[in-house]
């Protein structure tokens, strides 16, 4: 079967689109014949976590298919099931943190960028039936690090105003419609006039520039919660925005790791810092009801052939995308 396969090398140099043996599912498993996959943020740092010595890797988090094999004792998927994927191995259950054992398909475990990816029999989900395949192929890792982000560590609620800096990647696209779906009041900050005026479309209430003052842009109103993944860029201009009591999370940090805090500001502000990661299979499933309920889909910036990687991992580390980065397998 093709897969695109990083070895030998780090960065987009080791990965290659190549022939490889299909896996046969064992006790417990399913193979999934995959019709579209997605592509994340992890995804670029995958190319330079996986290191030269250590054994060829499939890459890929996300995708949907058609489950074409199970192995023995499977009783909750059959052949010819459409599913989704939940990339989380490990973490069944709701709790403060994963727990030892949680990975995510593509590092260590092979991933979804391949024609056929054999996963634990919880991992297949029926596709929700109101999705594309393309959108159930970019859909996971995004929309459950966002749902667990707001519901489980947030605890959002309906009229808050939730400021989400830098919007455009797929996981502030999914903050921005679930947010919004919760009844809360949403503001996205951009360089970009275009991806601001996308999130207009979408429901923000404002879309403010990142290069000017976020004070005077939002005319003083402070922020019930914050949601932070560029890190060191952004985080104190974020922190300026919240009210007192205010809530911030954090679950990435695209523009620095490192990031100076005037700790007295912060407890005079009576402040909360949370940190946030994917989510468990619980969350997961809650998430995918959510969705259902509330008819969401997932932003689809552009779907390419698998052939044309090289194009996809471009635009996703130039940040040009608003939602989603797709590929099509079969």
């Amino acid at each position: 079967m093709k897969a695109l396969i990083h070895q030998k090398q780090k960065g987009l140099e080791g990965l290659h689109l190549s022939e490889m043996e299909e896996l046969t599912p064992q006790a417990g498993e399913v193979r999934v014949k995959l019709k579209t996959a997605g592509l994340n943020h992890r995804d670029l740092f995958v190319l330079q976590r996986h290191q030269p010595e250590d054994p060829p890797l499939v890459i890929g988090s996300d995708g949907a298919g058609i489950v074409d094999a199970v192995g023995e004792n499977v009783t909750s998927v059959q052949v010819g099931d459409e599913v989704i994927i939940n990339p989380g191995t490990g973490w069944r259950n709701t709790s403060d943190a994963p727990p030892k054992g949680f990975e995510i398909l593509g590092l260590p475990f092979h991933g979804t960028f391949a024609e056929k990816i054999v996963i634990p029999e919880e991992n297949a989900l029926p596709k929700p039936s109101h999705l594309t395949w393309e959108e159930a192929g970019v859909l996971s890792l995004a929309a459950l690090t966002a749902y667990r982000v707001l519901f489980t560590r947030a605890k959002i609620k309906e009229n808050q105003k939730v400021l989400i800096p830098g919007i455009g990647s797929g996981v502030a696209t999914f903050l921005l419609q679930f947010a919004k779906a919760a009844g809360a009041e949403v503001y996205v900050t951009s360089r970009s006039k275009e991806k601001g005026d996308a999130a207009l479309k979408l429901g923000a209430v404002k879309a403010i520039d990142s290069n000017e003052n976020w004070n005077d842009q939002l005319e003083n109103q402070k922020m019930d919660l914050v949601i932070e993944s560029v890190g060191a860029a952004t985080f104190n201009q974020s922190l300026d925005q919240l009210r007192t009591g205010g809530t911030i999370v954090a679950f990435g940090a695209s523009a620095g790791d490192e990031v100076k805090l005037d700790l007295r500001k912060f407890f005079y502000g009576q402040f909360n810092f949370l940190g946030s990661t994917m989510g468990s299979g619980e969350e997961y499933r809650e998430m995918l009801q959510f969705i259902e309920e509330h008819n969401i889909k997932p932003i689809v910036d552009k779907v390419y052939e698998l052939s044309q990687y090289k194009d996809a991992f471009d635009r996703m580390e130039n940040a040009s995308q608003f939602g989603k980065i797709g590929f099509k397998i079969v």
